[in-house]
């Protein structure tokens, strides 16, 4: 199994940007990864909201293989703990002959294309955070979740 990120845009602060390579790094040494930035739209600003999402997933769908096991970071997705969440992803190793994509989209969402793509969504808390930072935070709980696999002692109960 091969993990895939793909975001949308770039990463603009430089805070944000030292903690996705601190944890992208740390991945690694777990499972093959890899980051994919879909890039941001020229002249977004003469588009509305609908024509953004629409050309957003057209990107997002051309980094997707028709075998991949594609995940959205929904705020309407599923909620787990990190321990919940780690034997998910456990179970995912075992029981699919597929590679796992997760998207974060843009400020706006997903188009319906992608939603109608996808396998699933989850959430990773029912707060909204910003696209750019939810980054940081989904690469720490992926790492989380797998040092709780391997039972190493970063997650504490």
């Amino acid at each position: 199994m091969k993990i895939k990120l793909i975001l949308v845009g770039k990463t603009v602060e430089g805070y944000l940007q030292a903690g996705i390579s601190t944890y992208a790094g740390r991945l690694g040494h777990y499972v093959p990864f890899e980051m994919v930035e879909v890039p941001d739209l020229k002249q977004a600003a003469s588009l509305s909201t609908d024509q953004i999402k629409i050309r957003e997933g057209e990107s997002i769908l051309k980094a997707v293989k028709p075998s991949d096991h594609l995940i959205l970071m929904d705020e309407r997705g599923e909620t787990f703990t990190s321990v919940e969440w780690a034997r998910d992803l456990e179970q995912k190793s075992v029981r699919l002959a597929k590679d796992l994509v997760f998207v974060i989209g843009g400020p706006y969402g997903f188009s319906k294309a992608v939603y109608d793509r996808c396998d699933e969504k989850i959430s990773l808390s029912k707060m909204t955070f910003s696209h750019q930072l939810v980054r940081v935070i989904f690469l720490e709980q992926l790492y989380r979740a797998f040092t709780i696999i391997k039972g190493e002692p970063y997650h504490h109960e």
